[in-house]
């Protein structure tokens, strides 16, 4: 095994007592809170998965002072269900920890053993390998551990980036982009541009669906998330929609009575600004 190098870090002592101090709070609330005993893993869950949304958003924001809160909630609800589960005699924070630490390593050979790997790419594969290796003996596909509840487009993410760890994906950009016209053209067959009579609705969609999937398939190759770009185009719009109402009320005018060459002239103006 490799000799690993690493820098001294001076807060650690620190970071354990913060760390300890959580703990302990935990234990606290979870004996004596009303709120906190009643909590189990599933009242939790919907609340972790607001959480997370949260921390992306202020990441899409570039709030730091929010990203730290948003990271010390989701740190809480970590500590929250490793409580639970230890009552239960299932596991604790220690077999987390340890837990990770162990994937951690196992799944960088590279780092920890004689693997040689120097770039991006070749880590990424040699991890999916690694992953799929684990779960040999529960029998599972290379895609049978896509969570089935993913929003959609990062699902289509997360199987594009398995498939690939595998080695099955196109060879370059050139023939996704030719994937994508190839998708729009049959899109455009189920979908009667000039009259806007769907042929088949169903058929339609799944033409869409497939013309969306090749898109996020080529936002791969280009180094794009799909899901950050288009969250980044929703706030654009949303700020943009805010100033065609707060300007044209100014103007004395309506929303729902302009024109929509009216609200056209808001809009432009609001995509001169930064």
């Amino acid at each position: 095994m490799k000799k690993i190098k690493s820098r001294p870090d001076i807060n650690r002592k620190a970071k354990l007592e913060a760390f300890d101090r959580l703990l302990t709070i935990m234990d606290e609330l979870r004996e004596n809170c009303p709120w906190d005993m009643k909590q189990t893993m599933e009242s939790l869950r919907h609340l972790t998965i607001e959480e997370t949304y949260e921390l992306t958003d202020a990441i899409i924001e570039n709030d730091m002072q929010e990203v730290k809160k948003e990271l010390g909630d989701l740190m809480l609800h970590n500590t929250f269900y490793a409580k639970i589960a230890s009552e239960r005699g299932e596991f604790d924070m220690a077999d987390v920890l340890n837990s990770v630490c162990d994937k951690l390593v196992e799944r960088h050979p590279h780092i920890y053993g004689d693997v040689v790997a120097t770039d991006e790419k070749t880590v990424k594969e040699n991890w999916e390998k690694i992953k799929l290796r684990e779960k040999g003996a529960q029998k599972k596909t290379v895609l049978g551990g896509v969570p089935k509840s993913l929003p959609a487009m990062v699902k289509a993410m997360r199987i594009q980036e398995k498939a690939r760890g595998v080695g099955f994906d196109w060879d370059n950009k050139k023939q996704v982009w030719q994937k994508v016209e190839e998708e729009m053209e049959e899109f455009k067959a189920e979908y009667n541009i000039e009259s806007n009579d769907v042929i088949d609705q169903e058929k339609a969609q799944a033409e869409f669906g497939d013309l969306m999937f090749s898109l996020i398939n080529y936002a791969r190759f280009v180094n794009i998330n799909p899901e950050e770009a288009l969250e980044r185009t929703n706030k654009k719009f949303m700020k943009r929609f805010q100033y065609l109402e707060s300007e044209s009320a100014k103007d004395g005018k309506k929303m729902g009575e302009m024109t929509l060459d009216e609200m056209d002239e808001y809009w432009e103006q609001a995509k001169k600004l930064r």
